[in-house]
Order: structure tokens, then C-alpha cells, then sequence
């Protein structure tokens, strides 16, 4: 068994054990490194973050296929943990999700998540949201499920019908989506402790929770999570945001003093920022493979 293979394998039974794992967002390799360094089991790769950081755009479906690739192998060539990767909802029709599914695979994914949104999508905790027909997705799922070689990937399918058509259509299209060969399903957005008990008590397979401050879903500990039978909780865009706030804060005093004395402890040294490139790696590469004269 490969390394990539055995990580999907662990982390398809993570998932079983419904402990409510705490999976952290990641739009570049470097936050994947400071997530990793930081001891969680999985990062995932979010869509909304690559909008936001490798484009400066919204999340409003103007994130390519070809763009979560290469985030996806960046990070995959340099951390050890599984990845859960979000591909909006597939780009395109069944036929593109099956290819999708082929390449996301191939990148080093762990899982996809593929979401029933008409596109272009919108971020799930955004107004103005529309669902395609259930069926159509079914499809998708289906074909992304057909896709995978290693039995291990997992296929995650969110449905955004809570905002549109209400739980219990939620929760009838995510039945649609198991009986078509989805391992998890995520029902994005519930408003209330009491639909996420539901959701976990009325779906047979593991639930994703996403937790987004500012966002519609109570943010509730992960030992509550835990005993309402979540098997995920992504935290998809944590890290972007507290980035965003430190470089606003530190710039914004740079800029007003001329100088960074008032926050010169709110930046990572040379010596830590080295360390989570792992500087001392290649400085061994190099002494390997010094040629000598």
C-alpha cells in the first residue's frame, strides 16, 4: 500500500468512528505546513480560500478546475496528512465531475466534496443560493463515485437545499446522494442544534459540520459535535481569517508609525518562519549532494 493509499484507507475509518475530527482550511501549502505543524489529522483544501487568496474574489464560482489542482498537489507534495478537497460542484455536468474525481485523485486528494448548487456556486453560508434538479446531482455523484480507482477516496456530496427548500428536502436529496454512492454527506447551513441532531440521527452514513464565524450553524465545541454523531468539522477558512486580521493589523501600524516596534511580537521570526518551510530539509539535501572538488 502507497503512503497515499494508506492515509485515504485511515482516514475513511477517522471518518467512521464519528469523532467530530477538526479539519482546518488551507488555500496554499504554506497554511497547510502551519496546520500540520499544528497537529491536526487532515487539512482541507477550500475553494472559498483560493478565491479569496490566490485571486482576491469572492466566493462566487471563479475558482478553476485547473486552479484546485495545482493547490492540491502543491500541498499534497509536502504534507503527510489527508486532504479533503473541495471541488464546488464538479465543473460541469456528470461527465466533467467524473473527470474531476480522476484528477483530484491523481493531485493526491484523500476526498472531494461535491455540492448540488446551480452554478456559478456561492458560498454556502451566502443569500441568493439555487440547487439543481436532486436527480442531476445523483447524477454527479454517481459518476464521481464510478470515478475513483482507490476504493478508500471518499466522495462527500453537499447539498445547499437547507436555505432553498428546507431540511426535510435536505435531507431527502442527501439519501438521493447516498443511494448513489456517496460516503458522506454534508447538509450545509442548519440553523439550529436541533437540525443538526436531526441530521445526524436521519442520515445513515458520516455527516460533515461546517463551522463559519458569522455564518448560520451554532459553533458549538467538538465534544458536542462528537455526541451528535458528526464524523467532520471543517473549519475551512480559520487560518485566512486570522491571517487577513494579523496583516491588516500589522501593515496598518507600519504604515501609521513607520515602523514595528508596537507589534514586532506579532510576527513569526526568521528562525520560525524557516522552520515551517522546512529549511532544514533541504539544508541536508544539500550536503547529500554537494559535489565535491
Amino acid at each position: 500500500m502507497t503512503a497515499i493509499a494508506a492515509r485515504r484507507h485511515a482516514f475513511r475509518q477517522t471518518l467512521e468512528a464519528r469523532r467530530a475530527l477538526l479539519v482546518p482550511g488551507a488555500a496554499n501549502a504554506l497554511t497547510a505546513r502551519v496546520i500540520e505543524d499544528a497537529g491536526f489529522e487532515a487539512i482541507y483544501v477550500t475553494g472559498a480560500g483560493i478565491a479569496n487568496t490566490l485571486l482576491g474574489v469572492p466566493d462566487i464560482g471563479l475558482v478553476t478546475m485547473s486552479e484546485i489542482q495545482s493547490t492540491t498537489e502543491a500541498i499534497a507534495e509536502i504534507c503527510t496528512v489527508p486532504l479533503v478537497v473541495d471541488i464546488d460542484t464538479g465543473f460541469g455536468n456528470a461527465i466533467n465531475t467524473h473527470r474531476t474525481v480522476r484528477v483530484l485523485e491523481r493531485a493526491g486528494a484523500a476526498a472531494v466534496q461535491i455540492e448540488d448548487q446551480v452554478f456559478p456556486k456561492r458560498c454556502g453560508h451566502f443569500d441568493g443560493k439555487g440547487v439543481i434538479p436532486a436527480k442531476e446531482m445523483a447524477a454527479k455523484v454517481r459518476a464521481a463515485s464510478e470515478a475513483r480507482e482507490d476504493s478508500s477516496f471518499q466522495i462527500i456530496a453537499r447539498t445547499d437545499a437547507r436555505a432553498v427548500e428546507g431540511l426535510d428536502a435536505a435531507l431527502d436529496r442527501a439519501r438521493l446522494y447516498i443511494e448513489a454512492g456517496a460516503d458522506v454527506t454534508f447538509v450545509e447551513a442548519p440553523t439550529s442544534v436541533e437540525e443538526m441532531r436531526r441530521i445526524c440521527a436521519e442520515l445513515p452514513v458520516p455527516q460533515v459540520a461546517n463551522l463559519v464565524v458569522g455564518g448560520r450553524t451554532p459553533l458549538l465545541p467538538q465534544a458536542e459535535l462528537a455526541a451528535l454523531g458528526f464524523g467532520l468539522v471543517l473549519y475551512a477558512n480559520t487560518p485566512l481569517q486570522a491571517a487577513m486580521r494579523a496583516m491588516s493589523e500589522v501593515l496598518g501600524a507600519l504604515k501609521r508609525d513607520g515602523d514595528l516596534d508596537a507589534v514586532r511580537d506579532r510576527l513569526a521570526d526568521f528562525g520560525e518562519r524557516q522552520r515551517f518551510v522546512h529549511k532544514e530539509t533541504y539544508d541536508a539535501m544539500e550536503r547529500r549532494y554537494a559535489v565535491e572538488e
